[in-house]
């Protein structure tokens, strides 16, 4: 088994690549914001992962305005007057559909001429994943909130319909996002359209190198059960072969129910589950009493859908990475 050292070590090669990689002449979110007055074109995003495909493809050229104030809770987004009108006036409206309702409804009311919904752009999974219902040999159900009349299931209590919007998590998924991206910034602004196509395959060669480290580090692991809070790690568990564990299926901010944590500390005991993750955005009280119970250690696994100060990075990449070291130690991976 990999030492934490040696984890270390790894995952600093990969983060050195990953920086030598990009260019540092296009842009990002490293330098000053550019304004929407001084740039080529305006894009409004409503959630981080979105936002940096954006600053990274755009470069300074680009005015990224993000709705979702750092350190809040997206799904739960409302929007006043002025970010209305913010959405409005965008060149390119880039967003998901099915993950912000108010976003949704901005754009379907004031952006629909500008939007670039991703769903349009790739293959979204159901919501849930593709094992919503199963439920494992002691008959638990793992994370799903179920209606007993209608037999309806809500993926953690939001509405986000039929099809989980976090995609992000699946660096192939965000390489199509960020090719479709660059395409409609050339369109809206055809002069920077070689620069913005340049930033996509800095981008793609980014996400690539990502992807090899996560092939790589979860290749060979003891265990494959990932416990989390809050079921948003679909694309994630499914592209690596794991098998996410949702505590339930509720709302974040939600506490589940006394049976559901009794439920899934039988599960941590009798798989010999080591941790139990918890998010940056979300109470760890519920974590907290499954590894008060079962001898499990709480730690952090960042569903990206923000940048906080408990985040394990800085940026996409470095949290994506952050993730991985956090995965490859709770699985004990070789």
């Amino acid at each position: 088994m990999r030492t934490p050292i040696a984890r270390a070590a790894a995952l600093g090669a990969t983060t050195l690549l990953i920086a030598t990689g990009c260019g540092t002449d296009g842009g990002g979110s490293g330098g000053d914001e550019t304004s929407p007055a001084d740039a080529d074109l305006t894009v409004v995003t409503g959630v981080y992962p979105l936002e940096w495909l954006a600053q990274e493809i755009g470069g300074d050229g680009v005015a990224v305005v993000q709705l979702t104030e750092p350190g809040t809770e997206p799904h739960d987004l409302e929007l006043t007057g002025r970010q209305i009108g913010e959405v409005s006036e965008a060149d390119i409206a880039f967003y998901v559909e099915g993950l912000q309702p108010a976003v949704d409804e901005a754009i379907g009311q004031e952006a629909e001429e500008s939007a670039l919904n991703v769903a349009d752009v790739v293959e979204l999974r159901p919501a849930g994943g593709e094992e919503e219902h199963a439920e494992d040999d002691h008959g638990h159900d793992h994370g799903h909130d179920h209606d007993e009349e209608d037999g309806h299931t809500e993926d953690d209590g939001h509405d986000h319909g039929d099809l989980d919007p976090h995609f992000w998590l699946d660096v192939e998924l965000m390489k199509e996002t960020a090719e479709a991206l660059a395409q409609r910034m050339g369109e809206v602004d055809p002069e920077g359209a070689d620069r913005y196509q340049e930033g996509a395959e800095r981008v793609v060669s980014e996400l690539s190198t990502l992807g090899e480290a996560y092939q790589t580090g979860l290749a060979t692991c003891e265990h494959r059960e990932v416990v989390v809070g809050h079921t948003a790690f679909t694309y994630l568990t499914e592209q690596y072969d794991l098998e996410q564990i949702g505590v339930s299926g509720v709302d974040p901010d939600n506490e589940p129910s006394p049976a559901q944590i009794a439920a899934i500390t039988d599960v941590v005991r009798e798989r010999d589950i080591t941790t139990i993750f918890t998010e940056p955005l979300m109470p760890a009280a519920t974590a907290d009493t499954i590894a008060a119970e079962t001898g499990a250690r709480v730690e952090v696994l960042d569903p990206l859908e923000g940048v906080t100060d408990r985040s394990p990075g800085d940026d996409y990449p470095s949290i994506m990475l952050g993730n991985l070291d956090a995965l490859t130690a709770a699985l004990s991976c070789e």
